[in-house]
């Protein structure tokens, strides 16, 4: 389910397993070079979430992995593709950085670094590195020039504004040369980087810029972009030199062949995971050079993943990524491809085993991984767990698939919340249609609701745009969290998403105006609504909220890039004595949490909203995609109770009848809506109420055991069990007195047909189980009477055939034999004893009583 849905969370991946040592003959000229992508997140949060929950960051861990396996995995240089860090005016962000570049100083290990968008103080477009006030420029601050010329490499060098670099750097007895550019290189840089190539006409040369390529909404597919053209047009394609180029900026991995000028293959890779799990969760680039056999091998891999404690693990912890775009191989047949300006290049000794494969048992030697997922999927609607303090809970489920028309209604199945659809002119959308949103079985398949309600056609250009409303005066609306809060809802957003026509848009939204409950007037977002979770231009879910002190503005979390067309679970729990609200995707918490916050300062008299925004006293920018069911909790809970979590079917108890007392009823409690079906002496099933009780009559219309009530001739072994739908609970066993009418002994689940003559009666004639009035034994159904034809000789019910006529061992199946008979007689006489005997010690009934 994993593979197909895409949800990590709901199962543990196993971890590769560890590669076989390469046999002698498979050694090679090898070198790998170290790829660093967007490392912003963990330079935004090593002070305020990494250090305090693990005690390091990952931009550190894996600087200090590479110097400590340089030697092992042969890697004479490292590369950094920019955002370094997330704020450029942020000092702490700073230091982050060089404290893990700095690794790479004291271990005397090589490296260049560049600028990103997010490192400079004016990232637009048409602002170029010549523009920019350089003694104002932080990276510079951290990372001068000095930095960079004094670099262990061959030889290097920067521009006049120190922002780029060049190094040459030596692998298998050749050189190489890696150039560095910033984030907007001018023209005065690009005529730098040609100079530089120039002056190197011999040395393969391997380009790293914060942005070259781009990738499709595939996640797959390599694209050029305007600012890559012009990088492509000026330096790359004339430059035969320039075989290899590597970017960040856009999220994902990718990679392409370009062809230069000089008719030769341009390999152009792209890797940035800084919206993976907790901001790219130490994802780094591992490049193979095989010089002898003509490849260049990717390996995506995370010191981070294997650093972390043991405890810390979840199913989003992968040491190793082994997706398309994250391990593969391209041809490159070094020799050919350089001979137009190195025509002596030649691969260095063959005596380096397959590197990527000694980093792969390199980084599993000892792995274990998160313990396994035990989520279940949901047997049926009933499936899920209850909670305490559910103010409202919204189930699309109870309604009919199709389309929900105008002013009908989603219901709160524990309150009087229900959700109504707005016509079109209550929320000003000119445009909508009836149609845009419907009711579907489509769903989370964790959610035991099983449907979604969904809203298609927004586009906040063309004003369209539909809405659902709660009444806005009941306990949820007017809701403000003083212990703390759980939020769930199930998301989708639709595959057909544009940042033009959807970002920013949201999916539910507590409505209101900011500036009218106390926050202090801000740049953005100041007359939007108090609370609301949705989604920014970059595919990020967002939660933002006004906390119980409104001057102090609001708080947001967020999540990473989010994969249209999938479903997900978003947690969002507001812990009031942490102060914290963490926001969680599919069970696994995001990086980006909000502080400083607890509880909520709402709008009086104003209503959720599901399906768009609320800004300006006025609905807006719908929701692209689906919502499933929702509920709302007064108190942080734990995934334990979560929506994802499943009824505990075990919790099933069963009033003890006793065995004096012929019960008429078998009452107990379990799951709400759960099926409790009893078995053995007694039978029946019935549905768990609402508060969690049952009963089952196991009387039915027997009239016989109606009036033996008071008479517990025996003791019957029964059993209970719950389930819901496919899923089934512990059997519970009780003891229930029986009537004289009734066998404590359970019937055969196949017995065979009475023969002719015997009972099957009502207990008062021959054939009938147990004693009669009379005193007298009759044997249960299938019992062998002396002359009576057993099981055939292949065992029970097999039909074999007659055994030949003559005298039958003692151990035959055919028949019970003289010792059989004697000992059937004995056992009668005994229990006609015991039986007179019993009578006897009963208290004498006077006629008239009787």
């Amino acid at each position: 389910m994993a593979a197909t849905v895409g949800l990590p969370a709901l199962t543990v991946s196993p971890a590769p397993a560890a590669a076989a040592p390469a046999p002698a003959a498979d050694l090679a000229s090898r070198f790998t070079l170290a790829v660093l992508p967007d490392t912003q997140f963990y330079s935004r949060y090593s002070a305020s979430q990494f250090l305090p929950r693990y005690g390091d960051d990952p931009f550190h861990v894996q600087t200090q992995w590479l110097a400590d396996n340089a030697d092992e995995l042969h890697i004479p240089f490292t590369t950094h593709v920019g955002d370094v860090v997330d704020q450029v005016g942020q000092a702490g962000e700073w230091q982050a950085a060089d404290r893990a570049m700095s690794v790479l100083d004291d271990a005397d290990m090589p490296y260049s670094i560049t600028t990103g968008n997010h490192d400079v103080r004016n990232s637009a477009d048409t602002v170029y590195d010549t523009s920019y006030d350089l003694a104002a420029e932080p990276y510079l601050r951290t990372f001068p020039a000095t930095r960079a010329t004094g670099q262990p490499t061959v030889e290097s060098g920067t521009d006049r504004t120190g922002l780029s670099q060049f190094h040459v750097f030596e692998a298998e007895g050749q050189r190489f040369l890696s150039l560095a550019l910033p984030w907007r290189a001018s023209d005065e840089t690009l005529a730098w980087a040609n100079q530089v190539i120039a002056a190197h006409p011999t040395l393969p040369t391997i380009l790293t810029s914060h942005e070259v390529i781009n990738i499709a909404t595939d996640g797959l597919t390599a694209v050029d972009t305007a600012y890559g053209e012009r990088l492509w047009k000026q330096l790359i394609a004339p430059n035969d030199q320039v075989f290899l180029t590597l970017n960040g900026h856009f999220h994902g991995s990718t990679w392409k062949e370009r062809t230069n000028d000089a008719g030769h293959a341009v390999t152009q890779v792209l890797i940035d995971h800084q919206m993976d799990y907790e901001g790219g969760n130490g994802y780094l680039g591992l490049m193979e050079f095989d010089l002898t056999n003509g490849t260049l091998a990717m390996q995506t891999a995370s010191p981070w993943v294997t650093w972390k404690p043991s405890e810390t693990l979840t199913s989003y912890d992968q040491p190793l990524l082994d997706a398309a775009n994250q391990r593969y191989t391209v041809p490159v047949d070094f020799r050919t491809r350089f001979a137009g300006f190195a025509p002596d290049f030649r691969a260095g000794t063959a005596d380096e085993p397959p590197l990527i494969e000694r980093a792969r048992q390199m980084l599993l030697d000892g792995f274990e991984g998160a313990p396994p997922v035990t989520t279940e999927l949901p047997g049926g609607r009933a499936d899920h767990t209850i909670v305490d303090g559910t103010l409202a809970w919204w189930r699309p489920g109870e309604q009919e698939t199709g389309t929900l028309a105008p002013g009908a209604t989603v219901d709160d199945v524990v309150g009087n919340a229900d959700l109504t659809r707005m016509t079109h002119a209550e929320s000003g959308s000119p445009t909508a249609q009836d149609g845009d949103v419907t009711v579907t079985d489509e769903s989370h398949p964790l959610s035991s609701d099983g449907a979604g309600l969904c809203f298609a056609n927004a586009d906040k250009a063309a004003k369209r745009f539909s809405a659902l409303t709660s009444p806005g005066d009941t306990a949820v609306d007017r809701a403000t969290f003083p212990e703390g809060y759980t939020i769930e809802t199930f998301l989708e957003v639709d595959p057909s998403w544009t940042d033009g026509a959807n970002s920013w848009s949201k999916a539910i939204v507590r409505s209101g105006n900011r500036s009218q409950i106390g926050v202090p007037q801000t740049r953005w977002d100041w007359t939007a609504s108090p609370a609301a979770l949705g989604i920014s231009n970059l595919k990020e879910f967002q939660w933002t909220e006004v906390t119980a002190d409104p001057s102090k503005g609001d708080r947001t979390a967020w999540s990473g890039e989010i994969i249209p067309g999938r479903w997900l679970h978003v947690a969002l729990v507001n812990d009031v004595d942490a102060r914290t609200t963490t926001m969680y995707i599919d069970g696994a918490p995001v990086l980006r949490n909000a502080t400083d916050t607890g509880g909520q300062t709402v709008q009086d008299g104003m209503p959720w909203l599901f399906g768009s925004d609320w800004v300006d006293d006025a609905a807006t920018n719908g929701w692209n995609g689906c919502i499933g069911e929702t509920r709302v909790v007064d108190h942080p809970i734990t995934a334990e109770s979560w929506l994802t979590a499943r009824a505990d079917l075990d919790a099933l108890t069963v009033d003890e009848p006793g065995t004096e007392v012929v019960p008429t009823t078998i009452t107990g409690s379990g799951h709400p809506g759960a099926t409790v079906t009893l078995s053995g002496a007694v039978d029946g099933s019935t549905e768990v109420a609402e508060d969690g009780t049952w009963s089952v009559d196991v009387t039915g219309e027997d009239t016989a055991r109606t009036a033996a009530l008071a008479r517990a001739a025996a003791t019957g072994s029964a059993e209970a069990v719950q389930s819901i739908g496919t899923r089934s609970g512990a059997a519970v066993a009780f003891a229930v007195a029986l009537p004289d009418d009734v066998d404590p002994t359970p019937a055969p689940t196949d017995p065979a047909p009475p023969a002719p003559g015997d009972g099957g009666g009502d207990g008062d004639g021959p054939g009938d189980d147990g004693p009669g009035d009379d005193g007298t034994v009759t044997p249960a159904p299938g019992a062998l009477l002396p002359g009576d034809d057993g099981p055939g000789a292949d065992g029970p019910g097999t039909g074999g055939e007659a055994a030949p006529e003559g005298d039958l061992a003692l151990t035959g199946a055919h028949g019970l034999g003289l010792l059989g008979v004697t000992a059937l007689l004995l056992l009668a006489a005994g229990t006609a004893v015991l039986v007179r005997r019993r009578l006897g010690a009963l208290p004498r009934v006077a006629p008239t009583e009787q």
